[in-house]
């Protein structure tokens, strides 16, 4: 792997290290933030403490790996489209209303808004860590040995690799632009704007039509060779899990069902 591309697959938000959490195998890691994210999904809005819980059960790991609290933060950025969406809610939702600084809002606008945005920023924390932990390689390989479909871990593994290509492509594509003086300042420019974003668009899947018949005429028949192969990048965690391992990982989602089953019942 080309050291441009050895930079892709290792990604922006993963960080090295050495705590317990880094060193649990990308398996155990995927299965621990998904079965946490299926908890939270199922936590009610009532009590909203429940919530807190989990918050803290993600401190909690974040501190086992060792990772500072502001790079976490930072990749909730990704989170903010669907932050402006939750504060529209109070707005557009109907039934009773309550004044909040002088604003009419919906009473169920503001427990669904509080709603989503708690479990959208539990999730995506929890995401955060998983990318923060392990690295691209051994997530591609935890994938695998999961049993996800072949066809499925390939079309990550190519877009992980050719991510730098496109984000490259679209560069190019601004200097170009600038170069002829065109700068975009306003919706005036989406048109031109919505013209490059087609362009890219044909420009990559000619790139990866030509990519296809160069794997082909190589002897590509639908598999690939295991990446774990292909050099000495990948993490400690890519091999198989001990039953320690899976224990240890499964403590997240365990204490998160734990926190939910104690809200049943219970009042606010």
């Amino acid at each position: 792997m080309g050291a441009g591309h050895a930079a892709a697959v290792r990604g922006s938000l993963y960080r090295p290290g050495g705590s317990p959490v880094h060193t649990l195998p990308a398996q155990c890691k995927i299965v621990s933030a998904c079965g946490f994210m299926l908890v939270v999904a199922a936590t009610p809005a009532t009590p909203p403490w429940a919530f807190a819980c989990h918050a803290v059960l993600l401190a909690a790991v974040t501190a086992a790996a060792r990772l500072p609290a502001g790079a976490v933060l930072r990749g909730l950025t990704v989170e903010l489209p669907f932050v402006a969406f939750a504060l529209l809610l109070p707005f557009v939702a109907r039934g009773p209303r309550v004044d909040v600084l002088g604003l009419p809002l919906s009473e169920s606008g503001l427990w669904d808004a509080g709603t989503l945005l708690a479990k959208g920023t539990l999730g995506v924390a929890a995401s955060v860590l998983l990318a923060s932990t392990t690295d691209l390689r051994d997530l591609l390989l935890g994938l695998r040995r999961l049993r996800v479909p072949a066809p499925l871990v390939q079309i990550a593994a190519f877009m992980i690799r050719y991510a730098d290509v496109v984000a490259d492509e679209m560069r190019r594509m601004r200097v170009a632009r600038e170069s002829r003086g065109h700068t975009a300042r306003g919706v005036r420019h989406w048109r031109v704007l919505a013209v490059s974003a087609g362009a890219l668009f044909i420009r990559a899947y000619e790139r990866g039509e030509r990519v296809h018949r160069a794997m082909v005429s190589r002897g590509y028949a639908g598999t690939m060779p295991d990446i774990g192969a292909l050099g000495p990048g990948g993490a400690k965690g890519a091999g198989g899990a001990r039953p320690a391992q899976w224990a240890g990982a499964a403590a997240l989602p365990l204490a998160a069902l734990a926190v939910r089953l104690t809200t049943e019942g219970m009042p606010l």
